[in-house]
């Protein structure tokens, strides 16, 4: 049996970084919000509700997936891009599509430069000869 490998744009429970069950940093991992703000928030949502809200936080965390060692190691550039991708996949996938369009128009100036009769290239070419 082949096991999947841990996908980015999935909500996982974070216990390393977790104070109870560890429901509350991956909510902060998964939306991009400081986990001060997402516990703060809970502590409310439980406080206002009459401690009703408490019960699903439980199940939540005990139901929620243990965030995999694999996804530990990312760069705080490579959080940010995984929280926009959860956010927004369609605009991130625009804005990579414009980024590697820019990149192409680049090579293609590089190349065109390179490749027409530049006379001024091609005698600086000859003089380093």
């Amino acid at each position: 049996m082949s096991t999947q490998p841990p996908t980015r744009t999935r909500f996982y429970k974070d216990k390393r970084n977790g104070k109870v069950m560890g429901v509350c940093a991956g909510i902060a991992d998964y939306t991009g919000l400081d986990v001060l703000v997402v516990r703060i928030m809970m502590f409310m949502a439980i406080w206002l509700s009459g401690f009703s809200v408490l019960p699903f936080y439980f199940v939540l965390g005990m139901i929620a997936e243990d965030r995999p060692r694999e996804l530990s190691n990312d760069t705080p550039e490579d959080k940010r891009f995984w929280q926009q991708v959860r956010s927004s996949p369609t605009r991130t996938a625009r804005e990579i599509r414009s980024s590697m369009k820019a990149i192409d128009r680049r090579l293609a100036d590089v190349e065109s430069y390179v490749l027409t009769n530049n006379r001024s290239l091609a005698r600086e070419i000859e003089e380093l000869r």
